[in-house]
């Protein structure tokens, strides 16, 4: 499903990303973690093409993603992609921040995206907030019309970053309920996320990151029970004690 073989990158000659390699399937809930300044973030926007890269490849539904940006907009826009601060366009509506991409990317009527994104707010539990605008919605209503609008696209795969990290504690576990759906019905994902909760709760596997490389990959519960490496180790010993 998502295929990434020998990423490098780097910002001037600041390397961020060295020689980071992993397989997702079809299906599969691939959460990653790691210290602030691993490299997470940088690596999930590569997979959706919005950060070139320097080295590597990267295929999406067994289709490379290509270089030039707008052949790699074909592309990404099979891919969902969820923000840490929600990116959504304050001067529009709920409904139209949904329908923007769906009318002017996959040339939906505006009838049938209107139809489309009434169906996902009902879903997520915010259809009584279509006509509201982005400043009258709660940070967590706006993450989750956020979920909605990258749903909307039918996306073969849904990436998120950091997606609770902007939010009040009691938010939190309304986004992450939906996310959780998603996961239970199928939907392949890739999730930066320091919410380890989520990752014992939905991921499949762990990636775990340190100074832009990726140190270890393993099934959910065996990391949480014995991480093969020293700096997994040091990073959960941390994490899970606040």
């Amino acid at each position: 499903m998502i295929r990434i073989e020998g990423l490098s990158k780097s910002y001037g000659d600041v390397p961020v990303l060295r020689n980071c390699s992993l397989d997702v399937a079809r299906g599969e809930v691939v959460v990653i973690c790691g210290p602030s300044g691993s490299g997470k973030s940088t690596f999930v926007k590569c997979i959706n093409g919005i950060e070139p890269v320097q080295a590597g490849r990267i295929a999406i539904d067994g289709e490379n993603l290509p270089s030039k940006p707008a052949a790699a907009a074909r592309v990404r826009a099979r891919v969902g992609m969820v923000f840490q601060h929600f990116e959504l366009y304050p001067h529009l509506t709920v409904l139209e921040n949904v329908c923007l991409a769906q009318i002017h990317v996959l040339k939906r009527s505006r009838d049938e995206a209107q139809e489309k994104a009434r169906s996902l707010l009902r879903r997520v539990g915010l259809a009584d907030k279509e006509a509201s605008y982005p400043a009258q919605l709660s940070g967590g209503q706006q993450q989750r019309i956020a979920i909605v609008r990258a749903l909307a696209m039918d996306p073969v795969a849904m990436l998120f970053d950091e997606p609770t990290s902007a939010l009040d504690p009691e938010m939190i576990g309304e986004v992450l309920a939906v996310m959780l759906e998603l996961a239970r019905e199928g939907m392949t994902m890739v999730v930066v996320t320091h919410e380890m909760g989520f990752a014992k709760a939905a991921a499949d596997r762990v990636v775990f990151m340190d100074q832009g490389e990726i140190v270890e990959v393993a099934e959910t519960a065996r990391f949480f029970a014995e991480p093969a490496s020293e700096r997994a180790r040091l990073f959960l010993s941390r994490i899970l004690t606040h």
